[in-house]
């Protein structure tokens, strides 16, 4: 079956965005294509008459730091996420998270943007993202902005970008400070494709004396149909001494304030609230051990 007709790779912004405007709704964007061409060959459908692949457009790669924010492209591959030094250094969680994405043939081809994209709410990028609190640069409704991560979501599977007309950019958020760390932990169940049944990553913050947490943000997911930030376990954390009591506490409250539905594709809904308590004490305490020795 033919998947497309037309192929074209566009040198900048203004070129791919001018080619899905000439293919009026025929057209798509495509990066790694690891996860839109396995789906269109799966349900047997044509992808579009034209694939616009980005990677070849300069402003959507490389990772960079400017004054403010860690910048990463869309069309940066988790690879090389993984090898980055100033991601192993400034958000080890993304680095980690990147690591688990299927084997070293889609790491390598597979790129950051795509995993957003496609909008499943247990997609390893997009939940340390999440704990980053990052944002998003898109070209949406031919309007250029920013926007926060979450506002990317719609439901599972389902994103507030059209890639027909729409055109994921760039991702931005604060390198760590002084005090600060994060970490990243997933459960998975080998079928076929590393399959996350739970992914969950931690972002915080210590007083002064290193001996409080000043502030957390914290991603467990699939939980919810999009990746959202578990506010109520966040809230409890704030004030307490970072110590395995501490994490113990607030480990047996995700587990009583956050649902996971049973999946055929991961794993029952018990099975899954027993392993937000693992996740949870993993990565709390790796980002404990790290923000103690951060200088």
């Amino acid at each position: 079956m033919k998947l497309w007709t037309h192929y074209h790779t566009p040198a900048t912004i203004d070129e791919a965005l001018a080619l899905l405007t000439h293919y009026a709704g025929n057209g798509r964007v495509i990066a790694g294509g690891t996860d839109l061409l396995v789906d269109a060959r799966a349900n047997g459908v044509a992808v579009s008459e034209a694939l616009i692949d980005i990677t070849q457009i300069s402003e959507m790669g490389g990772i960079t730091q400017d004054d403010h924010h860690i910048v990463i492209g869309a069309g940066v591959s988790h690879s090389q996420i993984v090898k980055s030094p100033l991601l192993q250094t400034n958000a080890i969680c993304l680095v980690e998270s990147c690591g688990v994405v299927g084997g070293p043939q889609v790491r390598n081809v597979a790129t950051l943007g795509g995993n957003v994209a496609h909008a499943l709410p247990a997609a390893d990028g997009t939940v340390s993202l999440v704990a980053l609190d990052a944002e998003a640069e898109v070209v949406k409704d031919g309007d250029r902005q920013w926007l926060p991560i979450g506002a990317l979501f719609l439901g599972p599977g389902k994103s507030a970008l059209n890639p027909t007309h729409d055109i994921l950019l760039r991702f931005r958020f604060a390198p760590i400070g002084i005090r600060e760390a994060t970490a990243f932990s997933r459960i998975m169940r080998p079928q076929g494709v590393a399959l996350p049944i739970m992914g969950c990553a931690v972002w915080v913050r210590l007083d002064d004396a290193r001996l409080h947490v000043e502030a957390a943000r914290i991603c467990i997911a699939p939980v919810s149909p999009t990746p959202a930030r578990a506010t109520e376990v966040e809230t409890a954390l704030i004030g307490q001494i970072a110590n395995q009591i501490t994490i113990d506490t607030v480990a047996a409250l995700a587990q009583s304030v956050l649902h996971p539905r049973t999946s055929k594709y991961r794993a029952t809904a018990e099975y899954r609230v027993e392993m937000i308590s693992v996740l949870l004490r993993r990565t709390l305490s790796a980002a404990f051990d790290r923000a103690h020795a951060q200088n």
